[in-house]
């Protein structure tokens, strides 16, 4: 019998549609009019930069530039990488262009990025964390990329941007790139999530699959251990349970992107909860949290605060933070009883002593 592997040299037929990512947006839509134009071009402006980005990560440590500090500090107080200066720069270049967007907002950014040029016909504005887990970088290992695509309501004359101050529900598409063994880029337009693979050799994001669906249970749990005792009782009690119970696996990479990836497809859940440094947590929600929530909620998970879900959350600014418990239902819900069962606990030792 004749052997069907694929000899050395030889290329593999591919088994699947090749079907492009700004093909996919029109497809998803059922339309060629104005509006589903206008997302397929956004979705086309954000795997360029993905494109971009992906190829300045594949020569780090082969070229200067990449790797290491630039020195300065962001809004944030957090040390600003080089390549989270370059990335930044990425989006603001390939947006400039598109003649759709009018502001970009980004967590690297004190205040949104206008372009005038844009503004008198651009309806949109981009939310984005250019690369998230940066500190993974220097060590070669997977970082990402958020953003959060919503309509520009209003003219914002004094440029407050007063207008994305909205719950996540708001928002017209979220997605993420991971920037791994293969360059993926994961969206959603309120039509369930899909993930494309770049394929270098066409520099086309092709469908890889369709329609993904979290498991309502899973074994992972994904949290920085490391900060225990810096947590509420409550979340203590959840990591004792899973650390006394079989059948939970601890899986956690430092890069959000890249521990919400493993989630989506495998199931369980991703915890950055408050601590008591930093009682809202550290993940930004306007670029973070609600754009991964509308991913999660897409493919049939939860994402929570511990006590509203992430995609209710109002901000108060642009760079507001929020804790997260994102995942599958079930383990999401089973995260937020240990938080309920502390909070009735409190109130009735505070009944009892008054």
């Amino acid at each position: 019998m004749a052997d069907s592997t694929p000899g050395i040299g030889q290329e593999p037929s591919l088994d699947r549609d090749c079907t492009t990512l700004s093909r996919h947006v029109l497809q998803q839509l059922q339309s060629f009019g104005p509006d589903a134009q206008d997302l397929s071009a956004l979705m086309n402006r954000i795997a360029l930069a993905a494109k971009l980005i992906s190829r300045r990560l594949s020569r780090s440590g082969l070229v200067e530039g990449v790797l290491g500090f630039t020195g300065e500090v962001n809004v944030q107080g957090e040390s600003v990488k080089r390549i989270d200066a370059y990335a930044n720069e990425v989006f603001i270049s390939v947006f400039k262009q598109s003649g759709l967007v009018c502001r970009l907002a980004s967590e690297e950014m004190e205040k949104p990025y206008y372009i005038p040029e844009n503004c008198p016909i651009g309806r949109y504005t981009l939310l984005y964390d250019p690369i998230d887990g940066s500190s993974n970088i220097d060590s070669n290992l997977n970082v990402g990329s958020i953003f959060s695509i919503r309509q520009q309501e209003g003219i914002d004359e004094d440029g407050s941007a007063q207008d994305l101050l909205q719950s996540g529900r708001k928002q017209l598409a979220a997605g993420y790139v991971l920037y791994g063994p293969s360059t993926m880029l994961v969206y959603s337009i309120g039509k369930g999530v899909h993930s494309f693979t770049l394929d270098p050799s066409l520099g086309e994001f092709i469908l890889s699959s369709e329609n993904i669906q979290l498991p309502d249970c899973g074994s992972i749990y994904s949290v920085n251990e490391g900060n225990f005792w810096q947590w509420d009782e409550s979340l203590r009690d959840y990591i004792r349970y899973v650390h006394r119970h079989e059948g939970y696996t601890a899986r956690y990479g430092g890069a959000l992107v890249g521990d919400f990836h493993r989630i989506l497809f495998e199931g369980g859940v991703f915890l950055y909860p408050g601590s008591v440094k930093q009682p809202e947590g550290k993940l930004r929600l306007l670029y973070e949290t609600a754009p991964l929530a509308f991913l999660a909620e897409q493919a049939g998970g939860r994402a929570s605060t511990g006590v509203e879900e992430i995609l209710d959350v109002v901000a108060d600014h642009l760079h507001q933070r929020t804790p997260v418990i994102i995942g599958s239902k079930d383990n999401v819900e089973l995260v937020e009883s240990f938080i309920q069962e502390r909070a009735r606990e409190d109130n009735e030792r505070l009944m009892t002593s008054s």
